[in-house]
């Protein structure tokens, strides 16, 4: 029952060459043999969120990872956090169409599994890849995170395992799409103009509420992301000495503090690749709650630039190389 390869010491190195040349070469020998049975492996949507148990963990978790990222979720009837957070992961399981396998453990009738992954509190959320296992996040982390945490696990299973993710049915997920419409939002012209007036008076908390206003009705709007993104970055270095800032950062380097505050001032004073870079230095020396408060400021500064700019892409995967 214990997962294989398990180490809570610190994230496991699925960058391992032996273990993701034999993954890699797995899934590429089971979907040549699926071909040939002219078997497309499509599943059902219902697929893509599982409850799973002590008895099933081997079949629904190790042994699927050979086959697609599968992400865990430790949640309990009685954890408020986790009636935020499940719904938000089961909704981008269905979104992601595949690319990864949402399984769900209560940990009260689950104790052993809690007992075997470490778990101090929960909610907490785990991924398996190829039988290795590593921490993600815990707690009921913001959308946002959320998403640059599944998309560097899914790159990484992708690159380096071979692990391409599920077909899923497409007669069953357009049932599903009749059956949910989706909402047309919008348009926040008005809370928009008002936040960049906001931001040109140096208002940055107005700026930011305006933008939260937009986000409430419209969570994926990409304008109010990168606008509340700027505000919260400018309200940040705002009062800082960026004299004192860079002369901390230098004499700390294991200081996550002094780091953060850095590459703020890096990045509004448009050195966009050393901030990317100090961040992801920092990410690779720290450990623990250090580590992952670097990380976690890393996401937002992407934000800042806009997903699609080629110098997040790059800083993405680093990032990737020094967590996985």
């Amino acid at each position: 029952m214990q997962p294989r390869n398990m180490s809570m010491s610190g994230v496991v190195d699925l960058a391992a060459v032996k273990a993701a040349g034999e993954a890699k070469a797995k899934a590429e020998q089971a979907r040549a043999e699926a071909a040939r049975r002219g078997d497309t492996g499509a599943v059902p949507p219902s697929s893509l969120v599982i409850d799973v148990d002590e008895a099933g963990f081997e079949r629904d978790v190790l042994q699927r990872s050979a086959e697609v990222p599968v992400v865990i979720d430790f949640w309990a009837e009685w954890c408020e956090p986790c009636k935020q957070l499940s719904p938000v992961l089961e909704r981008l399981a269905r979104e992601y169409n595949g690319r990864f396998v949402l399984a769900k453990v209560d940990v009260d009738a689950n104790q052993m599994l809690m007992q075997q992954f470490q778990i101090q509190g929960i909610p907490a959320v785990f991924a398996v890849v190829a039988g290795q296992a590593l921490p993600l996040f815990q707690g009921a982390a913001p959308e946002i995170q959320i998403r640059e945490t599944l998309d560097q696990l899914i790159q990484v299973a992708e690159q380096r395992f071979g692990l391409t993710g599920l077909t899923v049915d497409g007669e069953a997920g357009a049932a599903d799409e009749e059956a949910e419409p989706v909402e047309q939002v919008g348009p926040y012209d008005a809370l928009l103009e008002a936040a960049v007036r906001a931001l040109d008076a140096n208002d940055f908390g107005g700026a930011a509420q305006a933008y939260r206003n937009v986000l409430a009705d419209d969570p994926g709007n990409t304008e109010a992301k990168l606008g509340l993104a700027q505000a919260e970055l400018l309200a940040r270095v705002g009062g800082l000495d960026p004299q004192q800032v860079r002369k901390d950062a230098a004499e700390r380097p294991d200081d996550v503090i002094a780091q953060i505050a850095a590459a703020d001032l890096d990045l509004v004073g448009g050195h966009v690749e050393d901030s990317f870079g100090r961040l992801v230095e920092a990410v690779r020396r720290m450990a623990g709650e250090d580590r992952d408060m670097a990380r976690l400021r890393l996401l937002e500064l992407f934000e800042v630039i806009g997903s699609d700019d080629p110098r997040v892409t790059a800083a993405r995967s680093a990032l990737a190389r020094v967590l996985f």
